[in-house]
């Protein structure tokens, strides 16, 4: 492993571990709060078409007021399994069909529901955590490998290692961070 080769390494470690982060982003899309927000509906998967679908794939979601969402589906024929998947898909949402739109209140979140929300949003997190100490594991035993094997010098290894280290550091604090931000969504009334 030349020097060259260790910075085109680091930008894949650097690649990974943001993936993870914003897997976490992701998730943390579709922890409800106290407000609509379309990206509550994404994980949603609506029987359709003899397969499953997401629910963006059949319908608009739209959030035309703070507290309610709007699916406007496409094809008539659906409107019955969108409603069903809303239901079914364990976000304790009770959906009502005017014709092709299914309206969803988003209800007031009580004070245990908001803790047990925060406590997902703490398993997401540390979940992200996991998946960044992992790149790094397998960063480190490259290195450890390369200078065995006589590529890098222990030097070499050692500086590198500490900027694998620092890597994992700032994506473990960006996880912290988003952390806080949607603990504090999600507690506010």
């Amino acid at each position: 492993m030349t020097f060259t080769d260790f910075n085109a390494e680091k930008k894949d470690i650097q690649r990974r571990m943001e993936g993870a982060v914003e897997v976490l982003h992701q998730e943390f899309g579709g922890l409800r709060t106290g407000r609509a927000a379309t990206s509550l509906l994404e994980p949603v998967v609506v029987q359709a078409y003899g397969s499953e679908m997401p629910m963006n794939q059949v319908g608009t979601v739209s959030a035309p007021e703070p507290r309610l969402l709007t699916v406007q589906v496409w094809d008539k024929g659906l409107v019955q399994s969108v409603e069903k998947a809303i239901m079914e898909s364990g976000l304790g949402l009770n959906p009502a069909t005017e014709g092709q739109v299914v309206r969803v209140p988003i209800p007031t979140l009580t004070e245990e529901r908001r803790q047990e929300l925060a406590k997902v949003a703490g398993k997401y997190a540390e979940d992200a955590r996991i998946s960044i100490r992992n790149v790094r594991r397998h960063a480190m035993d490259d290195l450890k490998k390369a200078e065995k094997d006589g590529d890098i010098s222990q030097d070499a290894q050692r500086d590198y290692s500490k900027e694998v280290q620092d890597l994992t550091d700032q994506f473990i604090a960006k996880i912290d961070e988003s952390l806080g931000h949607k603990e504090e969504e999600i507690m506010q009334v």
